[in-house]
């Protein structure tokens, strides 16, 4: 079953960033269902953090999408290289943002092998950000999608983790966000051979 709208208008874009871990990420792209459980995400909490594109209410042609009602899809490019996948939240005109950076593969794993151009299923099939978008199909082309579409949706079957589960600690690349490049508003699912790049002490 689809995460119902209302789930993605929660003011609280840590607490939802923690929560989605274990829910299932899709898409449908060209009739193709690809999809797994989502094992990392980045939580950016909008205007006042720095290392939110939408830092001090910057609104570009980039940007506008995050300031729309939680609920679609926020897909940049990122370094000119990788398209990143990214979920708003919140309600328009509070640009909050969760990326995902690593889902455990389910479904249509044939499929992601292809799209990247892979010959067995390794950990770096869908792990980090840019990894996630190619294995799933996700281009800016899908930018501000619903996540209630046929195209790119999000579910839960059930699939949770305790909080000793969970590794909570500083955000990856964002060294320019001064202070709040500390925050601890990453959660991976320790342990999960797809995450990013796990902290060794946790």
């Amino acid at each position: 079953m689809k995460l119902a709208a209302s789930y993605y208008l929660s003011p609280d874009v840590v607490g939802l960033s923690k929560n989605l871990l274990g829910k299932y990420l899709f898409t449908c792209i060209n009739g193709v269902t690809t999809g797994g459980y989502i094992v990392e995400t980045e939580a950016y909490n909008g205007v006042i953090d720095k290392a939110s594109h939408a830092y001090g209410n910057r609104q570009t042609p980039r940007t506008q999408t995050m300031f729309r009602q939680g609920g679609i899809a926020y897909v940049y490019l990122c370094y000119g290289i990788h398209e990143m996948f990214n979920i708003v939240t919140s309600i328009e005109g509070q640009p909050h943002a969760i990326l995902i950076r690593a889902i455990n593969p389910t479904e249509g794993l044939d499929v992601m092998l292809s799209r990247r151009n892979m010959s067995a299923v390794k950990p770096n099939i869908t792990s980090g950000p840019g990894s996630v978008a190619k294995a799933l199909g996700i281009t800016r082309n899908i930018n501000a999608f619903s996540l209630q579409s046929d195209t790119i949706w999000i579910e839960n079957r059930g699939l949770a983790f305790e909080d000793e589960s969970i590794a909570s600690v500083p955000r990856i690349g964002v060294s320019y966000a001064g202070d709040d490049a500390l925050l601890p508003y990453r959660f991976y699912v320790k342990g999960n051979p797809f995450v990013s790049k796990p902290n060794k002490k946790n």
